[in-house]
């Protein structure tokens, strides 16, 4: 698919998403796309199943409502979704002057394809759930990264530029055969006004006082972040609690917490809306993830001041320097721990990383990312 050529005062952009909203994210780096084309007076039209209050009314957004109703499970939510999206852009692509698509919501033809995750390459990994949980979650997940992985293919070969969020996820788009010449890496941004410095009042979030504090935040239904391996260099830090926030409703985290008798330690604090606050609360961020393309909340917590320890399997870790922790193997519980001692035992050294966090961040706001969108956009449909 090709933009229109030609100079353009105003474009006319269709971006087609699931999310358009700030609390998701790939919702959110839709969201500040979508924010910078207004600001630029460019008419936007949005094909998504949800979008941010704030835009619903804007006279430059245009928002095309496709909601999967009714489906008991991912899957099929976004398979509904990508036939919808594809049967609509077949008959209205031609009116815009950009079209940018995510991953495989759509096997329609775009413009840019904005890559946040490549499931192929999560299919490979050794820790993938089919391989973990022989039960039918693992089969449900096996069947559902490999739909996907295909149909991933489908719209990248459709794309002219895709868009990767990290060098990891451009060496992974290289790997399934995308030209390099197609590539161009744009990492994830922060809110750096949402994730400030600061401190807050533990006893009111139902928090320890009088203990260096840890944070774990992710998805606590799958071993993807590594959360078993932090409860196990927990059980060497007698002194260390660990506050973990996600929806651990039908999560194994909980029980192995009392199996490794570290229950005390842990402080599971469910999903929250309030995470500026629960950062601000804590000493440091441990997020040892086996396999993640980014990993925004990274970025946050180093936005609010906070130390980070992580892997070099996270996409976020190309943008640090020795101001954090990063881990050659998230699966090195020595080394784990080592890391969470030294944090731990030296609140001096956790101020000086934290500022140094802090001063990252700030070089990687949601604006900046916003406008080398825009910028791309703008330069390849004048060209």
């Amino acid at each position: 698919m090709e933009c229109r050529t030609g100079f353009f005062s105003t474009m006319k952009i269709c971006i087609v998403t699931p999310n358009v909203i700030l609390n998701d994210g790939q919702g959110r780096v839709n969201y500040e796309i979508v924010c910078e084309a207004i600001r630029r007076h460019h008419q936007v039209t949005i094909v998504s199943a949800n979008l941010a209050p704030d835009l619903l009314d804007h006279p430059q957004v245009t928002w095309v409502n496709h909601h999967s109703f009714g489906y008991p499970i991912q899957l099929l939510r976004d398979l509904h979704f990508a036939l919808q999206s594809w049967a609509w852009l077949k008959k209205t692509a031609h009116e815009f002057d950009v079209v940018q698509v995510d991953g495989s919501v759509t096997i329609a033809p775009s413009n840019f394809n904005v890559v946040h995750f490549v499931h192929s390459a999560w299919l490979k990994s050794p820790v993938h759930l089919s391989r973990t949980r022989k039960d039918l979650y693992g089969l449900y997940q096996w069947i559902y990264t490999s739909i996907n992985a295909h149909r991933e293919k489908l719209a990248f070969t459709k794309a002219k530029t895709l868009i990767a969020v990290s060098e990891r996820v451009k060496k992974e788009l290289l790997e399934i055969g995308v030209p390099e010449q197609n590539i161009v890496v744009i990492h994830n941004g922060v809110d750096t006004h949402e994730f400030q410095l600061g401190e807050s009042d533990r006893t009111a979030l139902g928090l320890p006082l009088s203990v260096r504090l840890a944070l774990f935040i992710g998805d606590l239904k799958t071993n993807r972040k590594n959360l078993d391996t932090i409860f196990k260099a927990l059980q060497r830090l007698p002194n260390t609690h660990l506050a973990v926030v996600g929806n651990f409703q039908g999560s194994p985290y909980p029980a192995l917490a009392k199996t490794l008798k570290i229950d005390h330690q842990v402080h599971f604090m469910g999903r929250r809306y309030d995470v500026p606050k629960v950062m601000q609360a804590c000493d440091f961020f441990v997020f040892p993830s086996r396999y993640e393309p980014f990993g925004m909340v990274v970025t946050e917590a180093m936005a609010t001041g906070l130390p980070v320890i992580i892997s070099t399997s996270t996409g976020a870790a190309e943008i640090i320097d020795s101001s954090c922790s990063v881990l050659i193997d998230p699966e090195d519980i020595a080394a784990l721990t080592t890391a969470m001692e030294v944090l731990s035992d030296n609140s001096t050294l956790c101020l000086k990383m934290g500022d140094s966090a802090r001063s990252i961040a700030e070089r990687h706001t949601w604006s900046n990312k916003a406008i080398q969108y825009m910028d791309l956009y703008e330069a390849r449909c004048s060209s």
